[in-house]
């Protein structure tokens, strides 16, 4: 029985294909090819087939496959009606149960969230604006509170000294007294 299939073609990681004819139990890429009937670039979606070949092969019982299948009813080939095209486009996973989005959700600990740099620049900021205006006032306390304490000295002093002379003016007077 022959099918009709894509073979890969082009360099690593860009693919091209062609659109071959060949004994359905072989493999695309080591099987003898019975016929080449076009090309399909997946990459510029550009598409080209000879309606001639194909439609002798397809009146012979050629197979397609589901991916030349969808691809000849898109350019607009009339296909015979023994040809089964599965539109779903719905893959079933083998072992659907083991994928890691189906396991039961587990306990995450609890992760502090990170802060945005700019939001850490933004506080940080902050911070040394707050430490350098606490160290003005505290600066500016400490100078009027050690103005404050000059000037108590220098009045304790100032009445010390008019203690000290008033007391030794009494003491001369008391001796001019005595005498």
């Amino acid at each position: 029985m022959l099918a009709i299939r894509m073979q890969r073609v082009g360099r690593k990681g860009y693919a091209q294909f062609r659109v071959i004819i060949q004994d359905s139990h072989r493999s695309p890429a080591t099987g003898k090819i019975v016929a080449y009937a076009g090309s399909y670039d997946p990459h510029t979606k550009e598409v080209s087939l000879d309606k001639e070949i194909i439609d002798k092969f397809l009146s012979n019982g050629a197979q397609p496959s589901q991916r030349v299948a969808i691809l000849l009813k898109k350019e607009g080939y009339k296909l015979p009606s023994w040809v089964i095209i599965d539109e779903s486009g719905k893959r079933t996973t083998k072992n659907a149960e083991k994928l890691r989005k189906n396991q039961p959700k587990e306990a995450k600990p609890v992760q502090k969230v990170a802060k945005k740099p700019e939001e850490e620049s933004i506080e940080e900021l902050e911070e040394e604006l707050v430490e350098e205006i606490a160290e003005e006032v505290v600066e500016e306390v400490i100078e009027e509170e050690a103005e404050k304490i000059v000037k108590e000295k220098a009045a304790e002093e100032v009445v010390e000294k008019t203690a000290k002379e008033t007391k030794s003016k009494t003491a001369k007077e008391a001796k001019k007294e005595d005498k």
